[in-house]
């Protein structure tokens, strides 16, 4: 895929700025923008357009962002969605994951943060002929990209390391870490510094 061509991102946001922002911060990477304010709009714009990526905000009117994914993922298994969101906590991002979205991105937005994300999934869209599983919000592209950062690195590394290294949102690598340690993919151990809670270290598992 020519990532500055016959690109279409779908831009769920009921803040008509944020979406006039994107419209003109896309057009700048030569990508197709279109904008619904709710979740049913959105759902009708997506079956019409068949966008290469969608961005939903975490906080909708009507139906929420958790169903807005949820009801957006029932229409397509591949289709990249990235959560715009205020809230850091952990377990909305695993609802919000379980639901069937790919990656976040904080709000207030910034441009580079989200160009970079975009570009991410646009990558990891190309490498579809991976199965894709959505039950667990586990996709195996975001997977392999993960353990492939994993083992270059030679040693134990922490979340944040994997989350500013491969671009994905630090809740997005918790999450898959969670998972990868549940199916033995990777080891973890503490670190425990001088003060605060300690570091968990993640390292491929030995084969």
């Amino acid at each position: 895929m020519d990532q500055r061509q016959n690109v279409t991102i779908l831009c769920i946001d009921d803040e008509d700025d944020i979406c006039f922002a994107l419209k003109t911060l896309f057009r700048t990477q030569g990508w197709n923008t279109a904008a619904a304010c709710d979740v049913n709009a959105g759902l009708k714009l997506f079956t019409q357009l068949r966008p290469t990526l969608v961005l939903i905000d975490s906080h909708m009117p009507g139906l929420n962002g958790v169903e807005g994914v949820r009801m957006l993922r029932r229409l397509s298994a591949t289709v990249p969605i990235i959560v715009f969101t205020i809230d850091e906590c952990q377990r909305v991002a695993d609802e919000f994951l379980a639901a069937g979205a790919s990656d976040f991105a904080l709000k207030p937005i910034k441009a580079p943060d989200i160009i970079s994300r975009v570009r991410l999934h646009l990558r990891l869209l190309e490498q579809q002929n991976i199965d894709v599983s959505f039950t667990k919000g586990i996709s195996h592209g975001t997977l392999e990209l993960i353990l492939n950062y994993l083992h270059q690195c030679d040693r134990p590394v922490t979340a944040n390391d994997i989350s500013k290294n491969t671009g994905l949102a630090y809740q997005t690598v918790f999450r898959y870490l969670q998972h990868m340690t549940q199916q033995k993919l990777v080891d973890v151990e503490s670190v425990y510094g001088k003060v605060g809670r300690p570091k968990q270290m993640y390292r491929v598992r030995p084969e």
